[in-house]
């Protein structure tokens, strides 16, 4: 077993292609180890490289109403008034935590894509 850190792409290539040749190895065997180390190595990797940023909270807003085909006027009990619905979903005002928390708990936003609206 020759495991080395990854701290680059062409890093990460080698510990991919001797992935590959692991991939089928019986369990309990010394090269079953070697796949399970590069698995957490490679998963480390990506995971600190290529983090995924986190979602826009108004688009996660506008991305439920669209799958549960709900209006602005449907956001009223979740953030308030007509006129604060329609200036949150341009931008034009911030959520709040209480806007947060309702709609987490009413249309199942996760907290993590409202919670970059708040600095």
């Amino acid at each position: 077993m020759n495991i080395q850190p990854i701290r680059s792409d062409e890093d990460l290539q080698r510990a991919l292609a001797r992935l590959e040749q692991l991939w089928a190895t019986p369990p309990g065997t010394p090269e079953a180890d070697e796949l399970e180390v590069l698995t957490i190595l490679i998963e480390r990797y990506e995971d600190l490289s290529h983090a995924i940023p986190a979602s826009d909270p108004i688009e996660a807003i506008k991305f439920r109403m669209e799958q549960q085909g709900l209006t602005p006027r449907d956001l009223e009990e979740f953030i308030g008034p007509s006129g604060r619905v329609s200036e949150v979903l341009s931008g034009k005002r911030g959520l709040s935590l209480r806007m947060i928390k309702r709609l987490h708990e009413g249309l199942k936003i996760p907290y993590e894509s409202l919670m970059s609206a708040v600095a």
